[in-house]
């Protein structure tokens, strides 16, 4: 293993990684006290050796890694990718590609939806990590040796993983699964956090089309000043009062004071911007406020469609050996109990394994039996 603060070092070892087949990469980070995820450590290990680097070093440039990043026939692998990938397109504006995510290579090799490194290191590597760092603070400095020795066994465990998953995934002709799950998480659209979109990630229960559109122009409002100082959202507002100042829309200042969530010292500009807010809401045309899907009890004619597809889904996710979960959600049911098409289930390897009879059954194309000799269901094809 070896520590990387100085810039020739790290221009010396992205180029000895280079012409490999793949490196596989971790980041640890911190972001409680900011709003942009600060990087504290990056560790990458080729074929045969493995680094870990210290952007916090004075004079480190990470252009080389980034270069890295970017280039075609290496392949970048990670576990559970979306927070590195996120980390790499803040600080270089690209994403990481090609991508091969060792997360969603378990969950089509049968390991579950969303499964732990750690699970797969015991499964795969046939080791236990070591749990005593995991708490550490990476902005420290200077990491122990077995602080380092803990950050570097997160991609030299991931090699034998990547290896063993990928086999277990080409020999199983399923490819072209991880290859979907791989093209949304290298989708720039899921890392742009557009502060017009933040509303939509609170919780907020059954609010009336007027109070939303004064949540969106708080969550905007919120986001925007996260952003300029670097800080948390909670430190600006936090989640629930926003939700409160929403509900209650206060017109004049003196409403503010009556709410119990918000600070009692809280500053002068940052009144005017909540009433800005509620009034830019106001000001509104109802055919401008956010319109959002309601999630209304299945009608009592599709809960037996419901059912039987709840049934089918498990069959195939049983012959496949993979998480039902991660071929279809309860919302794509409906969907499909409904005869709508605009879920992914209904779009590639989903639906060659599950969509497609998923709609046959819709369409009384698919009768189900009960093999008397296993006791197992069967879907088959009506001629």
């Amino acid at each position: 293993m070896q520590l990387i603060t100085s810039q020739a070092d790290l221009a010396a070892f992205c180029a000895s990684v280079a012409d490999g087949r793949y490196i596989t990469v971790d980041t640890e980070f911190i972001r409680d006290k900011t709003y942009y995820p600060k990087l504290c450590l990056l560790q990458i290990a080729g074929a045969e050796s493995a680094a870990v680097i210290d952007p916090l070093a004075d004079g480190i440039d990470l252009a080389p890694v980034f270069k890295l990043m970017q280039k075609a026939s290496l392949t970048k692998v990670f576990h559970a990718a979306r927070q590195d990938i996120e980390i790499f397109y803040l600080l270089s504006g690209k994403i990481p590609n090609p991508i091969y995510d060792t997360q969603a290579a378990a969950a089509v090799c049968g390991y579950g939806e969303s499964v732990g490194y750690e699970t797969l290191v015991n499964n795969i590597v046939g080791q236990e990590l070591d749990k005593s760092s995991r708490f550490t603070d990476w902005s420290a400095r200077p990491l122990s040796e077995k602080q380092l020795n803990y950050a570097i066994s997160d991609v030299t465990h991931l090699r034998v993983i990547y290896d063993e998953l990928n086999q277990k995934i080409t020999a199983a002709g399923r490819t072209s699964w991880i290859d979907e799950e791989h093209a949304y998480l290298t989708s720039p659209s899921i890392y742009a956090n557009e502060p017009e979109d933040a509303w939509q990630r609170l919780k907020y229960g059954h609010m009336r089309p007027k109070h939303l559109a004064a949540l969106r122009e708080l969550a905007k409002w919120r986001e925007i000043e996260a952003r300029k100082h670097d800080v948390p959202r909670g430190r600006i507002v936090k989640d629930e009062t926003l939700v409160e100042l929403a509900s209650l829309m206060p017109r004049k200042e003196s409403d503010l004071a009556r709410m119990r969530g918000l600070d009692k010292h809280i500053s002068k500009p940052k009144v005017d911007a909540i009433l800005e807010c509620v009034q830019a809401a106001l000001a509104l045309a109802p055919a401008d406020y956010p319109q959002v899907k309601q999630h209304k009890k299945p009608s009592e004619n599709i809960t037996s469609a419901l059912a039987m597809l709840q049934l089918l889904l498990k069959v195939k996710a049983d012959v496949h050996g993979i998480a039902s979960s991660m071929i279809a959600s309860k919302d794509d049911m409906e969907l499909i109990a409904l005869g709508k098409t605009e879920t992914p289930t209904l779009q590639g390897w989903r639906f060659e394994i599950f969509g497609q009879q998923a709609q046959a059954l819709m369409q009384g194309k698919l009768k189900m039996s009960l093999n008397p000799k296993n006791k197992q269901v069967v879907f088959e094809e009506v001629e």
